[in-house]
Parts: C-alpha cells; structure tokens; sequence
C-alpha cells in the first residue's frame, strides 16, 4: 500500500478507515484481514456485476477473479483514495474485459456473411486471425500445466468448473463436497493460478 502522509485521510468514513486497517494487517501476512474484506466486499461487488453481466454463476465467478487480482495487488493500492473505490474500479475493468472477449467471440466467423451469392457459413482466417489463434492454442496450454500442477483438490474442482463447465452445484453432488467447500477451493485454486500465470505472461 502506497502510504499517505496521514494514515487517516480528512473525511475519511469509518468504514474505509476499517478498510486501511485491513489492508495494513494483509499485507502484514494476515489471512483472516483477506477473508475480511472478502466477506465485506462480495455481496456489493455481485450486485455491482450483476448490473452488467446476466449470468448469475458468470457474476460469482467474475467477483472471485477481481477479488484475486486486487489482492495479489494490494502493495499498489494507495490510501489517498478509498480502498472500495480502488476495489470498484478493478472489478468494473475486469468485467468490461469479460463482456468485451464475450463480445469478439459472438461475432465470430460463425455469424453468416452475406454476399451477392448469398450467406457463406465463415470466412476463411487471415494471418492475423491465424497468430491470434496460435497464441491462444499456446495460452490453453500454458495455463492446463499450470492447472495440472495444482494440489488434488483444487485441481479437480477448477477441471470441474472450467473444462467441463459444470454448475457449483454440480461439483457439490458430483464429488460429494459441501458447496460451501466447492466455492472456496475453486476461489484458492484461481488465487494459486492467477501467481502461477503473472510470471509467464508474456508468453500470453
């Protein structure tokens, strides 16, 4: 956390005084002032990315992730400003990048193209659109090593919830986990991948 010259910022609310608190006592290596502010935060941020995204699992997953990434962040937050707006703003990108990548991929070479002859299915790739491919093909398989070099239980739930598509619910019954449990391995198994993945980025 980038300090301010007075810890308590003039005005401050008692909530993000609490919030400075938290984050001093997280980056201090406290667990319990992570689940804290996770506890804190999530209902908010669900409602704030329900507003934009219709999915409901869609929704959890989304908040999971800006959660993830603002706290593997959380050396760069500074209190001149306040830490749910700074959480706000990182939740609200992430979830324009969803709804941007969801965009480019409902309209994809399947969308019909009309021509003078009539529709063609698809078109055919251009060399951009081979280098975006290749690039992808590289990052699914960077990231299905790095899922393949997690802990059992977290490896199972994450193939679970991100190849195989299943519902949290499905996830409980089939592995015969509380969803409570299933919820909270998949949140530690993406937190675990998202550190994997930041020192390969720039093969992505």
């Amino acid at each position: 956390m980038t300090p301010n010259s007075d810890s308590k910022r003039e005005g401050a609310s008692e909530s993000s005084i609490q919030d400075e608190q938290y984050v001093r006592d997280a980056l201090s290596g406290s667990q319990k002032a992570y689940q804290q502010l996770t506890e804190k935060y999530r209902k908010p941020l669900q409602y704030h990315v329900a507003r934009m995204v219709k999915e409901s699992e869609q929704v959890e997953d989304l908040v999971q992730e800006a959660l993830v990434k603002a706290f593997d962040n959380l050396e760069s937050y500074n209190n001149s400003y306040a830490f749910s707006t700074w959480l706000y703003r990182i939740t609200t990108n992430h979830t324009i990048d969803y709804l941007r990548k969801k965009k480019l991929r409902t309209t994809s070479i399947d969308k019909p193209i009309k021509t003078r002859e009539g529709e063609l299915s698809m078109e055919l790739p251009g060399e951009a659109e081979t280098d975006r491919g290749i690039i992808r093909r590289q990052r699914k398989k960077i990231i299905t090593n790095a899922i393949e070099e997690l802990p059992d239980k977290y490896r199972a739930v994450i193939k679970k919830r991100h190849i195989e598509e299943l519902s949290y619910q499905e996830i409980s019954d089939e592995l015969d986990l509380p969803l409570g449990t299933v919820k909270a391995h998949i949140f530690r198994a993406r937190e675990m991948l998202y550190k994997a993945l930041k020192d390969k980025r720039d093969k992505f």
